[in-house]
């Protein structure tokens, strides 16, 4: 039995101001708020560690079910990478393999309005991909008959042609040869879906405690039996470990090995201006979508930066095949947060403040060479809007998984602990139906899509690790 820490408090509003005074000042977007219950319950169903978008649907589903369920995020909700993401919902250019989730995940995003009353940004705006490479359109070809083979017409992408993708990018100075459409594809807001649907699960009587880390778990003859937070011990039959890029070292901590690393991704939003297209669309120079707010949010293409850490020469034969798909789309970069990885405890005393304590929020510096590249691509795109102005730039990190899908799993050597992590940058999109999937394998109910692709096994059964360079 692993030793437990109990808190001389089990209240959390006496530690909430020395909490949120170590979150401000954060370079990321501002993030709807969510009110954080206060008193601890002694004892739950469910304990979830981490409140992002994958955190959050988890929870919401649970609830749903009938159980007793609580969300405990060390910094504030979505802070992370669910609020820093492009907010794009969609099934094109899915790996095949999450291709059922990302079906599911679209229809879910459509009803979450009227089935829990919450406004998450969402709108079925449609979303392109564009090319002149022939390549590259040899390569869309393949991903769709690959993509109907697998899931029939449930999905409604398309090959377009110049003059169809002139029609759909209004203003649009450059021609493209051809591309990939879906129009059920949509886009959601970042900063207010995942807050959306953690308030809405408060409604249904579920708790959020936050900021409130945990630091470990109990086991009674090797079954979960309590969550162990910065502020007292919380009995439970299950734990969903849902920590985005802190999950492996959560999981190491306790003995469990996940292969997880980190890329880092950075991001613009510009100020309302009118006359540009309202599709989302993305070629590898430039990505964007249309906001809420009127503005837009540009990156520059699939570009991602990954710090030399650690963890990067522990796994780095397990990555082998991802760097290949990436190659020419990764940069690897040394910084702080190497130094900060090496100097960082693996593991840690229980009665004592942990690192998810002393890092409430990844707040990474945004690469301005990138985010650049991404702008003037836009503006050579459409000139017509050259005069729009820039209102923030932030950066994120995506927890990546050497195949570059999910683990949504149990983890059978401890009953009761399971893991929704390492969505790859795809995790908002497909958010809600992970959150259904998992809240599924919890309660042992029919799942809603097969889980085996994304069982947590793959890494240690030894099978071969693919990465579907079509997503």
């Amino acid at each position: 039995m692993l030793p437990i820490f109990f808190s001389p408090c089990g209240n959390l509003s006496s530690h909430r101001n020395h909490c949120i005074g170590r979150t401000k000042n954060i370079m990321g977007p501002h993030v709807e708020h969510v009110p954080s219950d206060v008193k601890l319950p002694s004892a739950i169903d469910v304990a979830i560690v981490g409140g992002g978008i994958i955190g959050v649907c988890t929870a919401l589903y649970l609830q749903k079910k009938g159980l007793s369920v609580a969300v405990f995020e060390k910094g504030q909700v979505a802070a992370e990478q669910s609020s820093r993401n492009w907010g794009w919902v969609r099934v094109t250019r899915r790996d095949i393999r999450e291709l059922p989730l990302s079906i599911e995940s679209a229809t879910l995003w459509r009803s979450l309005k009227e089935e829990f009353d919450v406004d998450t940004g969402y709108v079925q705006s449609g979303l392109l991909y564009m090319t002149s490479d022939e390549s590259v359109l040899d390569n869309y070809h393949a991903w769709l008959k690959k993509a109907r083979d697998a899931a029939g017409d449930s999905f409604d992408t398309r090959e377009v042609g110049p003059a169809e993708i002139s029609n759909l990018l209004p203003g649009s100075k450059v021609s493209f040869r051809g591309g990939l459409y879906t129009p059920g594809d949509g886009r959601a807001e970042p900063q207010k879906a995942a807050p959306a649907l953690a308030r809405a699960f408060q409604k249904l009587g579920g708790k959020v405690f936050a900021p409130c880390a945990v630091r470990g778990i109990e086991t009674t003859a090797g079954r979960v039996s309590a969550v162990l937070t910065e502020h007292g011990s919380i009995a439970c039959k299950n734990v969903v470990v849902a920590g985005g890029a802190w999950s492996r070292l959560f999981l190491g901590s306790i003995g469990v090995e996940l292969p997880q690393l980190l890329v880092k991704g950075s991001v613009l939003r510009t100020e309302p201006i009118e006359g540009g297209p309202v599709i989302g669309a993305s070629n590898k120079q430039f990505a964007f979508r249309k906001r809420e707010d009127g503005g837009y949010t540009i990156a520059s293409g699939f570009r991602t930066y990954a710090d030399i850490t650690p963890d990067a020469f522990r796994l780095f034969f397990k990555y082998i095949e991802a760097l290949k798909s990436q190659r020419g789309a990764l940069r690897i970069t040394l910084g702080k947060r190497s130094w900060d990885e090496l100097i960082r405890p693996r593991k840690w005393k229980l009665d004592r403040p942990s690192p998810f304590e002393k890092m409430r929020i990844l707040d990474p510096e945004p690469v301005e060479k990138s985010i650049a590249t991404g702008l003037r691509k836009f503006i050579e795109t459409f000139p017509h809007l050259s005069h729009l102005r820039v209102a923030q730039q932030w950066a994120g990190y995506m927890d990546v998984t050497p195949d570059a899908i999910p683990v949504i799993s149990e983890i059978d050597r401890i009953p009761g602990l399971f893991v929704s992590t390492g969505y790859s940058g795809h995790g908002f999109g497909i958010g809600p139906a992970a959150g259904a999937l998992m809240a599924d394998l919890v309660t042992n109910d029919r799942p809603s899509v097969d889980p085996a692709p994304f069982r947590f096994g793959r890494f240690t059964d030894g099978s071969r690790i693919v990465v579907d360079a079509g997503f």
